[in-house]
């Protein structure tokens, strides 16, 4: 199945897609948010993407300063949680204008959205919804995303495959658009975290779900795992993207600074480039490879006309000239008659063998 933004097909025999999502990466900045747009299309992005939240319509005050301590990434965050995320919000006021820095630069615009207002709000705005890993049991969030007719991609870290099943099937019984990520969602930018991102996975919804495309979401900084998904069949790649890990802010760490954006594309691009096709050939760049370095049958000594051929009469050396015999008609060869004169070192063809 493809599905299409904009001019784009996304899916399976099509070009990888880059989401660059800046997130919280804007500082509370609209202009520094429109930079990173420019950046990101620079770097070879084909969508930046943003996150739209109402604090108090994500995250509990009560529930998390009731908590014994800031945990996982937020434990190096020198204000409550519920503050932060207010700082990172964006109104919703910046939409248009960040709709219309992307349509200048030829970039795709979404945003992810975390709450009804949000879904119902950037309808309007978007070519594409995006759930976070976050709302994968938020059934009637999912729902009321896929609802809108759009394509619909959908990450999938920190839960289970039964999570994932259940959000799968409620998504498709309205909208077959879908696009199933991969996700880890450990925002630490720790080297620990490779050895959780079990790309495998896209094997399993591979299976599970033949009808949707698979994608990744992904936290960490290298290449190579994303060399790997777009291996096993992922065609939509979502990564943080800023323009410094040093800055300060909840998703400045773990993104991927326009260097190694544009390193990632220029991988992936030739990655796809060397797929090529299942079946086994010789390319057409090893048409004269396959003269210089095969071998064929040649004249082991001066042959005279009407010699019987035995093994020791023939040598098999490069090049393998065009029209001579291969090598593994030697058997076929042995007991002929020749029909001339053979130098030594001369091809031997069928043309110049009598059986």
């Amino acid at each position: 199945m493809d599905i299409k933004i904009g001019n784009r097909l996304i899916g399976l025999n099509h070009p990888t897609y880059f989401i660059a999502d800046i997130a919280a990466n804007h500082d509370g900045d609209l202009e520094r948010a429109k930079r990173l747009i420019r950046l990101a299309k620079e770097a070879g992005a084909d969508a930046a993407k943003f996150q739209n939240f109402d604090a108090p319509k994500i995250v509990s005050d009560y529930g998390f300063s009731h908590m014994n301590a800031q945990v996982s990434h937020q434990a190096t965050w020198k204000k409550s949680v519920t503050e932060v995320y207010r700082a990172a919000s964006i109104p919703f006021e910046w939409t248009l204008t960040l709709g219309e820095e992307c349509q200048e630069v030829g970039i795709d615009y979404f945003s992810s959205p975390y709450d009804f207002t949000a879904i119902d709000f950037l309808d309007q705005y978007v070519p594409v919804y995006k759930a976070g890993s976050g709302e994968i049991d938020w059934i009637e969030a999912l729902e009321r995303m896929a609802s809108k007719g759009k394509p619909f991609f959908v990450a999938t870290g920190a839960s289970t495959i039964g999570e994932v099943q259940r959000a799968v099937h409620a998504i498709l019984k309205i909208n077959k658009q879908l696009v199933l990520m991969q996700c880890n969602t450990n925002y630490t930018a720790s080297p620990d975290n490779y050895d959780h991102l079990h790309l495998n996975v896209l094997k399993t919804y591979a299976t599970m779900f033949p009808d949707v495309i698979l994608g990744l979401s992904d936290h960490t900084h290298a290449v190579a795992p994303v060399l790997g998904a777009v291996t096993l069949g992922a065609r939509v790649i979502e990564r943080h993207f800023t323009d410094s890990n040093d800055r300060e802010g909840p998703d400045h760490k773990f993104a991927m600074d326009p260097d190694k954006w544009a390193r990632m594309v220029e991988e992936t691009r030739l990655l796809e480039r060397s797929f090529g096709s299942p079946d086994k050939f010789i390319a057409g760049n090893e048409q004269e490879t396959q003269v210089v370095q095969r071998r064929c049958l040649r004249a082991a000594r001066d042959i005279k006309a009407g010699e019987v051929f035995t093994r020791d009469m023939i040598d098999v050396l490069r090049p393998a000239t065009i029209g001579a015999i291969k090598p593994h008609e030697i058997p076929n060869v042995i007991g002929t008659k020749a029909l001339h004169d053979f130098k030594y070192g001369q091809e031997l063809r069928w043309t110049d063998l009598e059986a």
